[in-house]
């Protein structure tokens, strides 16, 4: 069984969203493993447990991302690949999914391609499907747990209206939550083995493709207009007074 787990490098949960020069920017927060592509490197994890194999991390990022892969590592993953390139910076979950696949094809012969259910950065939850369509493999969304047979899957997907078991053949594109199982610490030997490993660093050169025209594109924020307000106190002696001459303001405004 050959399993690809896709991750993402995202800032820390704790992270404060700024604007800068009219873009979205997370400032100088930590970047950590997708918390959600934790579950997916645990269920490619099970499975291998289970059936035999290997699981490959794969991430698109900039080189820092190696250490997420290096968490996917430290985890239990045999092998990691990053793919990364300056023209990827700005990549929607379109051009991901074309990188992701043609990626994934590379790397040859997967029987599962298994991700978070969502990343946490822009929450969009639309990569696993769309890499499915430009692979032509089966989609299983929201799957909580996994059996694998003569070579088909069937899951459990865990739905607000309740469960649904759903059955495909292989090869096949999961994404799972977090019913999938509590992920792993990393061990002491798995974060040393990590830290030794060499990542393989693929441009789209690599692959073989130009970098992928924006579906979508953010527009330059823009801030609110400045309003400008003006007090007036009433004084009086009495409250009467004030009221008095507060009500003879409004009318005099027009307010009323």
């Amino acid at each position: 069984m050959k399993i690809i787990a896709c991750i993402k490098q995202v800032p820390d949960s704790e992270a404060k969203v700024k604007a800068e020069d009219g873009q979205v920017t997370w400032g100088d927060a930590p970047l950590v493993i997708n918390p959600f592509d934790e579950y997916a490197v645990e269920g490619a994890l099970q499975q291998k447990e289970a059936l035999g194999g290997t699981v490959t991390a794969l991430c698109i990022g900039p080189e820092s991302a190696k250490e997420a892969l290096k968490h996917a590592l430290a985890m239990g993953a045999d092998e990691a690949v990053l793919v990364s390139d300056p023209a990827l910076e700005n990549i929607d979950t379109v051009g991901a999914a074309k990188v992701l696949a043609a990626a994934i094809q590379k790397i040859g012969d997967a029987d599962m391609v298994m991700f978070g259910r969502q990343t946490l950065d822009n929450g969009a939850g639309l990569t696993p499907a769309q890499t499915a369509k430009v692979l032509g493999l089966p989609m299983l969304g929201w799957v909580g747990q996994i059996k694998v047979e003569e070579g088909s899957v069937t899951v459990e997907r865990v739905l607000e209206e309740g469960r649904q078991i759903v059955k495909a053949n292989l090869p096949a594109v999961l994404s799972l939550v977090q019913s999938i199982g509590e992920p792993r610490y990393p061990s002491f030997m798995g974060i040393r083995k990590a830290s030794k490993a060499t990542i393989p660093l693929w441009s789209l050169g690599d692959l073989g493709m130009d970098a992928p025209a924006p579906v979508v594109t953010r527009a330059e924020l823009m801030n609110p207009p400045a309003q400008e307000t003006a007090i007036e106190m009433i004084a009086g002696e009495t409250p009467a007074e004030i009221a008095d001459k507060l009500a003879d303001k409004i009318i005099a405004e027009k307010v009323l």
